[in-house]
């Protein structure tokens, strides 16, 4: 699950730049010199806390120019540029249509560009160069040789076509199996984020260990058509887990069939397990015991303290928290609920000082976007979710996992009402672990803050990993296939 607050995010680098990845640019105009800035470029912006990594690519073609920047930490790729232009030495680009025009102004000189960020009032230094930059260390990462085997896979639930990787230890089998489910948002198989690839990782450690898994990209993503996941729903999910599961089940070389959901994930499994008898097993990696209304109202309180905010700030923030929630959760007409919430976003902005730069249709935009993104199918579900609906009917082995630094999912906010739960359907086999000085990724973190995801070299704590195969192989590993 990413942080999500119905709060106006504005658009700076290092705090909120993952929503620069929803907007389009168009064709560069042509530079006033005919400098040679062709061919790719890598460097950094100077971030408070950390250098963030970009890549260009730019190409010519008569009097226009093509360009597109990665932003690796942020999951971002290929995103347009546009307004180019070079007087001398100076040259200059931005990131269109986004709100506080995100521009670049630097010096060109000997193949290199040195010069200032400027975005929404704020100012960082960048540069670029032609030399190949060494990606962030994840000691983590899978590395070949694989002592099993990869085989791509693809199937369909409906309109939706769903695509992924199974990997499948060595032997014959039949293996017990997991199939991951990711967080919120739009997430490739590997659960990718700030330069992480956590079920990668997971899915590594469990088939080293003789667990078979099938990790996913979610609808509308990679490798998956159709459907997309904003306008969808945590049901629509449990869905595609079924569809895999099913998928899983038609494979000889498979015999018990798990899954195991990170935060968002780790509801939509316990849903996907009260409607099928082929889930084995459920394991929730930080997933939620109440709804996902009180969920966000915890999580910007404890993000918001973590990351400084004055006690006046945050009631504030809470204040117009609650006023969206409310919003969001009326079954009033939409005309009526947008106009509501555009109040509370003008609000907010308002009360933002790093926008006070931004241009009336940007702030426009930014108001815009923020109404949008609130009121989505997902979001609104979301925020009406209570899981402990579906816990309850859930019969199979659960095991529940979660890292007293979350500041996402809060421990104490959600194992008890989990174990509840789960106690009241009368679930016989359910294990609770809460690790210390473990984040919402489940890294080993000293404030949980999500500031600190990509600047952890560590994807997933060992002792995490080894905890669920441990589990599911204690349950399953000896077990013969029915006939």
């Amino acid at each position: 699950m990413k942080p999500i607050a119905i709060q106006l995010r504005t658009v700076v680098l290092g705090a909120a730049l993952m929503a620069v990845a929803l907007m389009a640019g168009a064709l560069m105009a042509a530079p006033a010199v005919g400098q040679d800035l062709s061919g790719h470029w890598e460097g950094e912006i100077t971030i408070p806390g950390q250098p963030l990594a970009i890549k260009l690519d730019l190409s010519r073609s008569g009097e226009e120019w093509e360009g597109s920047i990665d932003i690796p930490m942020q999951g971002a790729k290929g995103l347009a540029l546009g307004a180019f232009d070079v007087i001398g030495e100076t040259v200059e680009f931005q990131i269109s249509g986004v709100p506080g025009t995100p521009t670049f102004v630097g010096t060109f000189r000997d193949d290199r560009i040195e010069g200032d960020f400027k975005q929404a009032g704020a100012t960082m230094k960048f540069w670029l160069g032609r030399e190949t930059l060494a990606g962030p260390n994840r000691p983590q990462e899978p590395k070949p040789p694989f002592p099993y085997r990869e085989e791509e896979v693809a199937y369909e639930n409906g309109a939706v076509g769903l695509a992924g990787t199974l990997t499948l230890p060595p032997g014959e089998g039949p293996f017990p199996a997991a199939l991951l489910i990711t967080g919120s948002g739009p997430q490739d198989r590997d659960e990718a984020l700030v330069g992480h690839r956590p079920f990668w990782v997971l899915a590594d450690h469990l088939t080293r260990a003789g667990i078979a898994v099938l990790r996913v990209d979610d609808r509308g993503v990679g490798g998956s058509s159709g459907g997309s996941v904003m306008e969808s729903t945590s049901a629509d999910f449990a869905t595609d887990v079924i569809t895999g599961v099913e998928f899983l089940k038609a494979d000889v070389r498979i015999r018990e069939i798990g899954v195991i959901g990170h935060s968002e994930g780790g509801v939509v499994g316990p849903m996907a397990a009260a409607q099928s008898e082929d889930i084995a097993f459920v394991v929730m990696m930080a997933g939620t015991g109440v709804s996902g209304s009180a969920i966000l109202i915890e999580q910007l309180e404890l993000i918001a303290r973590a990351q400084g905010a004055t006690e006046e700030m945050v009631a504030s923030s809470l204040k117009l928290q609650r006023r969206a929630i409310a919003i969001i959760s009326d079954d009033g007409p939409r005309d009526e609920r947008k106009e509501q919430m555009r109040a509370v976003v003008e609000e907010q902005l308002a009360a933002a000082p790093e926008t006070a730069a931004l241009s009336g249709q940007e702030r426009e935009q930014a108001i815009d976007q923020a109404v949008a993104g609130a009121l989505n199918p997902w979001f609104e579900a979301f925020v009406k979710l209570d899981p402990r609906v579906a816990l309850r009917q859930v019969k199979v082995p659960v095991l529940v996992l979660n890292g007293d630094l979350d500041l996402q999912v809060d421990a104490d906010q959600n194992l008890g009402e989990i174990a509840q739960a789960l106690m009241e359907g009368g679930n016989k086999d359910v294990t609770i672990r809460r690790f210390d000085k473990l984040n919402h990724l489940f890294q080993t973190s000293t404030t949980g803050s999500p500031s600190e995801y990509a600047t952890i070299e560590e994807t997933i704590a060992p002792v995490v990993l080894n905890t669920m195969s441990d589990w599911i192989l204690d349950r399953f590993l000896d077990r013969q296939p029915e006939p």
